[in-house]
């Protein structure tokens, strides 16, 4: 049952947490991944060990997607499939900045159906399953339904280089910045920002829980094809993604130009 998944990766998101917070500021080794792929330090490898040796432990039969072990075709053969980033914001974390979460999700399918995600510095639990409310430490939350004019849109500075524009004119939209996909969304969710987006192909495990904690709250939820995300591909990337109310989506997604929208 979902209910039961998600309890599963809610003690699994706090498990996470107590790794994390042994690390955090402490030195913890660094590492550079191959092909420019960004810093995995030794909290990153020592939550996913964890979380692999618990969760598949507990569901032997779901498959596992995780940003931290090496991927294999053999997921592609379960109906769920774990779906996880030990840690998103690697660099916050690094630095020592409280803007790191552990995104876990399960999907199944194709679509998420149970989704966690923890900042263990701040100690915010975002949850979702669908059909129900998306919380934050219990409480619900909802994502606002901003106009564009001055709304308050996360993403990297690249996204809103004028090219990617109708018309070479960036939206009058506010940007914000956070490290973590997933909290970016949650963010979203929680009505504290009215959007977020990112347009460079975008890794499964850095949206798949926030995707469904944004869409639980009120939030369309795309691909910047307008799609609806699905997760567990062979090539485990998204088209950018783009969360907002339905308005501001709708407003963001007509004014990129097709030529930004990855293939």
């Amino acid at each position: 049952m979902p209910e039961a998944d998600l309890d599963l990766l809610r003690d699994a998101a706090l498990a996470s947490g107590d790794i994390a917070r042994r690390f955090w500021k402490n030195a913890p080794d660094i590492e550079e991944k191959p092909d420019g792929a960004g810093p995995v330090t030794e909290a990153d490898l020592a939550i996913d060990g964890m979380l692999h040796t618990e969760l598949r432990a507990a569901r032997p039969d779901y498959g596992w997607l995780s940003e931290e072990t090496e991927d294999s075709d053999a997921r592609l053969n379960h109906d769920r499939v774990f779906i996880i980033d030990p840690i998103d914001g690697t660099r916050a974390f690094i630095n020592g900045e409280a803007g790191f979460s552990h995104s876990l999700a399960i999907a199944e399918h194709g679509k998420v159906i149970a989704a966690a995600v923890y900042l263990p510095i701040r100690d915010e639990m975002y949850l979702a399953i669908p059909g129900q409310p998306a919380t934050l430490n219990g409480s619900k939350i909802q994502a606002t339904q901003a106009p564009m004019h001055d709304a308050k849109v996360l993403g990297a500075k690249p996204n809103f280089a004028p090219a990617h524009w109708q018309g070479d004119e960036t939206p009058p939209i506010t940007r914000h910045f956070r490290s973590s996909l997933a909290w970016r969304l949650c963010l979203v969710a929680q009505g504290r920002f009215d959007a977020m987006i990112t347009i460079r192909p975008t890794w499964e495990w850095d949206v798949a829980a926030g995707s469904l904690i944004a869409t639980c709250a009120g939030a369309t939820v795309t691909d910047l094809a307008g799609d609806a995300p699905l997760f567990n591909n062979p090539h485990p990337k998204l088209r950018g993604m783009l969360a907002a109310g339905p308005e501001l989506h709708n407003g963001l997604i007509t004014r990129l130009k097709p030529a930004s929208v990855p293939s």
